[in-house]
This record gives structure tokens, sequence and C-alpha cells, in this order.
């Protein structure tokens, strides 16, 4: 297979037996990889964020799960997640958690949902490596209904010329392969900007990771004017 690039995630890019084993691999780390990083923070933040999901919710990238408990009871929830391994954890932690959600197999660049059908989207923790970030935003404000919300968790590109930021181009390559897609330095707070989203709350904080490249995260929400 060749490397995944700015359009092509492991998700659409032509697999070969050892990426769709380390694919499986990587769903099978995932919660292990980010149990520190939940409990030195970041399942509060979560937990603060979602608390303003209502009606209609279409989560991005739902992954293995870590919002489901999260939602408000009453929430539609719409899960979509385009990788097979992740999204087959994620239909046994519904399955187990008790919750009423639809899991879609879908990337955020092309979700089958209807125009104005969502009253929230969620996004967190995969801005980073949807294939094309302008795309997937445009989708999110389509789905998204007149005045609905964005509520967005994301790690994201360091300040430019800062040594973090230097570390972040040349890890790269490298970082990419390893976790299936992610981008290190990606620029997410204007790719949300320039989506026409409005921005009316934002966040700038420190992820609690134990890879350092990827410690810069924002939260937040944006309104579909």
């Amino acid at each position: 297979m060749k490397p995944a690039t700015e359009e092509e995630t492991p998700e659409t890019a032509t697999p070969n037996p050892f990426m769709r084993a380390w694919g499986s691999c990587f769903a099978a780390l995932y919660n292990p990889l980010l149990w520190r990083t939940e409990r030195r923070g970041n399942a509060k933040r979560r937990a603060n964020l979602i608390a303003g999901a209502n009606g209609t919710v279409v989560e991005l990238g739902a992954g293995t799960g870590h919002n489901l408990s999260h939602y408000p009871d009453d929430a539609e929830l719409i899960l979509t997640e385009p990788h097979e391994p992740m999204a087959r954890r994620l239909e046994q932690h519904v399955a187990r958690s008790g919750r009423e959600a639809t899991v879609l197999r879908a990337p955020a660049e092309d979700l089958p949902l209807p125009d104005n059908c969502a009253d929230t989207v969620v996004s967190t923790l995969v801005l980073c490596t949807v294939g094309d970030l302008d795309a997937s935003l445009a989708e999110a404000r389509r789905v998204l209904k007149p005045g609905g919300r964005l509520l967005f968790l994301e790690h994201v590109a360091a300040e430019p010329g800062s040594r973090l930021d230097r570390w972040q181009r040349k890890a790269h390559g490298f970082w990419h392969g390893f976790a299936c897609g992610c981008h290190t330095n990606r620029e997410t707070e204007a790719a949300i900007r320039r989506s026409g989203l409005r921005i009316d709350e934002l966040v700038n904080d420190r992820l609690e990771f134990e890879v350092p490249l990827i410690h810069p995260l924002i939260w937040g929400r944006a309104i579909n004017p």
C-alpha cells in the first residue's frame, strides 16, 4: 500500500495484508493508549463538552466509543466510523451500554445523511485523521440545521516556529503511519473558521498524552449560522 496522503487514509487507500493487520492491532490498542490521557483530564473535557449535545447528534469518527457514556439520555445518536476494526468495537460497546444508537460505516467526508438533519455534530480527536479536513467540515455544516452546533476537541499544530512545531514536522511521516493516518500538525481552528461555521467558544489547552508531539489541544463550539 502506498502511504496515506492528505486525501487518503488507511480506510480509503489500497490495503495490503500488513496494513490491514496493523489497523486491527491499532484498534485493539486504542483504548489502552488513551487510558492515562483520559484519567489525566480528557474524560472530564469530553463530559463538559458533550453536555452541550442535544437532539439528533451525529458523531464523526466515533472510534471505540469514548464519548458514549457522556451523551444526554434523550439524545438521538448517529455514530459514524469508517475503519472496520474500530466500527466492530464501537458496535460491541454500544450493545454493552444499552444505549440506542445507529452506527454507520461512513467517512466524515461523505456522510450518508440528508441536509439539515442534525442538531449537534461531535468531533473528538478525529479531524487529525480524516483524509480531507475541509471536505469533512463542509459535510458537518451540511448536515447541521441552521443554529446547530459543532462540538470539537482536537489536537492541533504547535505554534509556528516553535521547537515543538519543528519536531511535529520531522516526526509527521512516522506518526502518520503508526497512528493510522493521524496528522501531528493540522491547522484545525483555521479550517473550522474557513468552513463558514462560527466559533463562539474556544479553549486552548494541553493534551496529557505520553507522546508530546500531540500536546497542543483546542476544544469548544462552533455554530452553523
